[in-house]
């Protein structure tokens, strides 16, 4: 069986990226395969951590593409040149337009540090996430991966994973135990589900 080529998308340091890489080394996607990972930040560390897994490390900027429009044209053009099937959101705190999600349906998916719909849409990323967690006195917040549309955090839910709030938490502790309890659990397990959906789907096509 071909496996679903997978390209993550990244910002920074690459925790979520590596749960990917470790996750794969372990065998737990068997139905696909990380082939290339692009930031939109020069020197981003998750590019190292690209390379020493072997894979494929490229930087995408939109200062350099031109803009907005001109840096997803450059972003379809390396993904299609190496026939892309997953595209994976971990960290990439650049927002995709609605154009674009629409050329990929069900093919993007992206991690939030929430349990969308709370604390979720435009301008909640990174630490503010957890930051109005801890100040609306929520006890309990997790993460959630979903499906990439037009809508910042709105498209379809695919796993959610529950993680208390402890009294004494400040948003960095509140972050960590978030990743590490959620994030980087879900992050693979939704890799394999959709790689799995994708190639029963190109299955039932072929037969």
């Amino acid at each position: 069986m071909e496996k679903v080529k997978i390209a993550v998308l990244v910002s920074g340091g690459g925790t979520n990226l590596q749960a990917l890489l470790d996750a794969e080394g372990r065998g737990e996607i068997p139905s696909g395969e990380i082939v290339l990972v692009i930031s939109n930040v020069s020197g981003a560390y998750a590019l190292e951590r690209a390379k020493k897994a072997g894979v494929e490390a490229l930087t995408l900027t939109k200062k350099a593409c031109g803009g907005q429009a001109g840096f997803e044209a450059r972003l379809r053009e390396e993904l299609e040149a190496r026939g892309i099937g997953l595209i994976i959101l971990a960290g990439f705190l650049s927002i995709l337009s609605g154009d674009f999600a629409a050329k990929y349906p069900k093919r993007i998916i992206n991690i939030h540090p929430s349990l969308i719909p709370s604390f979720c849409g435009k301008g909640y990323y990174g630490l503010k996430v957890h930051e109005e967690a801890l100040k609306y006195g929520v006890k309990v917040t997790g993460a959630t991966v979903h499906y990439v549309n037009e809508i910042p955090d709105g498209g379809e839910i695919l796993l959610q994973k529950a993680v208390d709030i402890l009294p004494e938490d400040t948003a960095e502790s509140l972050q960590l135990r978030v990743m590490r309890q959620a994030e980087w659990v879900l992050l693979p397990k939704a890799a394999e589900l959709v790689c799995k959906r994708l190639t029963e789907n190109d299955q039932r096509k072929g037969g």
